[in-house]
């Protein structure tokens, strides 16, 4: 018998400090599937299988960190698309991304951007 027995496939979280905003970035900005989630909570549904649950919190510290990736066949069009949609990638000068915010030395093409909240998120060539 396992140790733990799951009802359901698990799930990640993490707060954003305006849920109205967090709501109208990801599913119009981003274009993902946004569901009202009980007590003012938002599931941002990833697939059939995958689903994240978004929290409000009103004194959100966002963390230093990526606390989500998003995987993309070609990294150039995710930037084009988005930047287009108003997002600002992050530039690390220290870490070597380019004039358009993608790192290129080594691992995975990736860029760096953040949510409303200040949550860092990223495109990722895979």
């Amino acid at each position: 018998m396992p140790t733990l027995e799951l009802t359901r496939a698990p799930f990640s979280g993490f707060a954003v400090d305006d849920i109205d905003a967090a709501r109208a970035f990801y599913a119009d900005t981003l274009g993902l599937t946004v569901l009202d989630g009980e007590m003012g909570l938002l599931r941002l549904q990833l697939s059939d299988a995958v689903e994240v649950l978004i929290y409000p919190r009103e004194r959100h510290q966002p963390a230093p960190y990526t606390i989500l990736n998003f995987p993309v066949a070609d990294i150039e069009a995710a930037v084009d698309a988005l930047v287009a949609k108003g997002v600002v990638f992050q530039s690390y000068p220290d870490m070597g991304t380019d004039d358009r915010g993608i790192f290129r030395h080594g691992g995975p093409l990736i860029a760096w951007f953040t949510d409303p909240a200040g949550n860092v998120l990223s495109v990722l060539e895979a």
